[in-house]
This record gives structure tokens, sequence and C-alpha cells, in this order.
């Protein structure tokens, strides 16, 4: 008889217990933020997504040229003689037709090398941290403008962003 009032006593003494615990952790402010309406301030020095602004960049290729991974693809074509490009908004001269600007941000490592060399500061990593995608071609970004990658009479064509030279041949189940 002494043992039932003892398990009896243990399971009410280790519900308050646990109560104890529940309730102290009732009135702490909570941790957990809900995401998709409420999101993370991003500190200030963040290194996340880039992001080109391509009036400002001259073709200089020395991002491309810094990022360990080659995540940056660069293609310019001189300036005609007597062509405008206009200028930067530091003021330098274009004297590059920036034709692609790719960045593909599957392949970055998110080391912010490639800002850094920019004469223009053109290229800057932004504090955006959702760029998820289903498919791996949605993570390449182009910043080029379609309107300068068109046809010029000494190279031939050049191939607008997004289109592709040849298409894969359909998967044959096994």
């Amino acid at each position: 008889m002494r043992e039932y009032f003892r398990n009896i006593f243990e399971g009410v003494w280790t519900v308050l217990v646990g109560m104890k615990i529940t309730l102290r952790h009732l009135f702490v402010p909570s941790i957990t933020l809900q995401y998709p309406l409420v999101k993370w301030e991003m500190p200030e020095r963040s290194r996340n997504r880039l992001f080109n602004d391509i009036d400002d960049c001259i073709g200089c290729d020395q991002c491309a040229r810094v990022c360990p991974v080659d995540c940056i693809t660069i293609v310019c074509e001189k300036a005609g003689a007597g062509e405008d490009l206009g200028l930067t908004s530091k003021g330098t001269k274009k004297r590059l037709k920036v034709k692609v600007f790719d960045i593909d941000m599957s392949l970055c490592c998110y080391c912010g090398l490639c800002t850094y060399p920019c004469p223009t500061e053109c290229l800057v990593m932004t504090p955006t941290y959702e760029f998820s995608a289903y498919d791996r071609k949605d993570l390449v970004y182009h910043y080029a403008r379609p309107e300068v990658a068109e046809k010029t009479p000494d190279r031939g064509t050049l191939i607008p962003a997004g289109q592709t030279l040849w298409t894969p041949k359909p998967e044959v189940p096994a």
C-alpha cells in the first residue's frame, strides 16, 4: 500500500516539476520568427547576393579575373570610332560595350573579393538572402542589356541570354 501512494506522489511531483519548467519558458520572449511574414535584419556588411549596376560597368573584367570560382562571365566589345557610350555615375568614360555580364550564384562562394577591385564600384553585395530556385539555370543572373547584344556587322549575331545553342536529348527510361 505504501508503494502505491509513493508512485502517485512521484507522478504528481514530476508533473509539477515539468509544469514549473513550462511556465518559466512561457513568459520568456520567443526567439523563433514567423519567417515569411517577419524576416531577420541582416548586418550592414553581410555578403549575400551580388548586384551589378550595368550603367556604371566599364567592362574592365577585373571582377571576373579575381573571382576564385569563376562565377562571373563578361564579354565586351570595343566601341566604334566616334561612338559615344556615355559616362558612368563617377564621370568615367565608357570605352567598351558590355555584351554579356552573367553571374552564376550557384557557383558563388560569397567571399566578396570581386567587389573590391571594381574601379566604378558597380558590383556590390546586397543584403538579399532569399533567391532560391527550382532550377540551377534560374540562379544565373544576366545583367547586360539585350539591346546591346544585337547583330554587329563584323562579329555575327550574339545569342540572347537564356537561349541555348543546342537542345538536350530527352532522357530515355532504362
